[in-house]
Order: C-alpha cells, then sequence, then structure tokens
C-alpha cells in the first residue's frame, strides 16, 4: 500500500513537468526579493518598479510588432502597444510617478495578485502540493487586501509582500525539495 501512496505522489508533481531545481531556485530567488523588501523597501520598490516598466515597455513594443505577423484587432493591438511603451518610458524614467497615482497603481497590484494566486490554486490543485497552494491563497488574500484599502495597502505594501515573498519562497524552496526526494523514491522503489 505504501508503494502505491508513493508512485501517486511521484505522478502528481510530475503533472506539473516542472523540474524540482527549478521550483528551489525560484523559491531561494524570491525569498531574496522578500528580504530586500523587508530591509530597504523604499530602495527595492523603486527598483521593481523600473523593471515593471521595461516590461511595459517591451510589451507594448512587442504588441505593436505582433501587427506585422497578425493583423486580427489592429487598433487594440496598436493602442495596447503605445499605452504600454508610454507608461513604460514614464515608469522607467520616473519611479516615483506610481506613488504619485498609488491608488490605481495598487488596485492593479491587488488583481495582478488575485489572478496570479489563482494560478498558483491551479498548480497546486494538479498536484503542485501543500507548498504551492499556501503562496497561492496568500496572493489571493494580499490582492482582496490591496482592492478593499488601496491606500493602506500602498503605505504597507512593500513589508506584505516582503513577508508574503519570503513565506512564499520558502512554501516552494521545501516543494521543490519534496519533489526531487518522491523522484528519488520513484526511481530506487
Amino acid at each position: 500500500m505504501e508503494n502505491t501512496a508513493t508512485e501517486y505522489n511521484a505522478v502528481e508533481y510530475e503533472v506539473l513537468q516542472v523540474p524540482w531545481w527549478l521550483v528551489v531556485l525560484e523559491g531561494i530567488f524570491v525569498v531574496i526579493i522578500g528580504l530586500f523588501l523587508l530591509f530597504s523597501p523604499v530602495e527595492t520598490t523603486i527598483t521593481l518598479v523600473q523593471i515593471l516598466g521595461i516590461f511595459w515597455l517591451l510589451g507594448g513594443a512587442l504588441s505593436i510588432l505582433s501587427l506585422l505577423v497578425d493583423r486580427e484587432n489592429p487598433g487594440w493591438k496598436l493602442l495596447s502597444g503605445i499605452m504600454g511603451i508610454l507608461i513604460g518610458l514614464l515608469v522607467f524614467v520616473y519611479p516615483l510617478i506610481p506613488f504619485a497615482v498609488l491608488a490605481l497603481f495598487v488596485i492593479i497590484l491587488g488583481i495582478g495578485s488575485i489572478i496570479y494566486g489563482a494560478i498558483r490554486l491551479v498548480w497546486a490543485l494538479k498536484g503542485g502540493g501543500l507548498g504551492m497552494a499556501v503562496l497561492g491563497l496568500l496572493t489571493i488574500a494580499i490582492g482582496i487586501l490591496l482592492l478593499v484599502n488601496p491606500l493602506a495597502g500602498a503605505i504597507i505594501l512593500p513589508w506584505m509582500y516582503g513577508i508574503f515573498l519570503v513565506a512564499g519562497g520558502i512554501a516552494a524552496l521545501l516543494s521543490g525539495l519534496k519533489m526531487k526526494s518522491r523522484k528519488n523514491i520513484s526511481y530506487t522503489g
């Protein structure tokens, strides 16, 4: 009976088709960012906002370039591309602007957190384990908090995300190590 349970758990993790070492690496990376947010919240937040600006800039450029390949919905792609480029440049050049329009920024983060958390929960249900489920639930809870009170969320956001990232990173790290041990058991059994 024990062998069947071991085989079942090994199959659960294979559903994700993510190597264990990638989950461990993600956990380590997330813990490091979380610690930076806890001990240097302002500088880390500005850096993360600038990175977000780069992603918006690149996303906008790719949206416009996609018109060369796919002419479907050209108006939306062009509008999306132009907006992405403008917002990306603005945020990258002036990283404190999101703090001026913090309510909108926090609402966007809240919606993104809920979506990201839901994705993590789906992964957990497909065999990602308890660590993935905890990460998903924490992300959804933070997203709801940010949507309910954006100003309070904005003030404590760096510390909230720091705590969340450290906890989630440790959970991912443990989940990755568990995946490795399950894989070793399935090969030796």
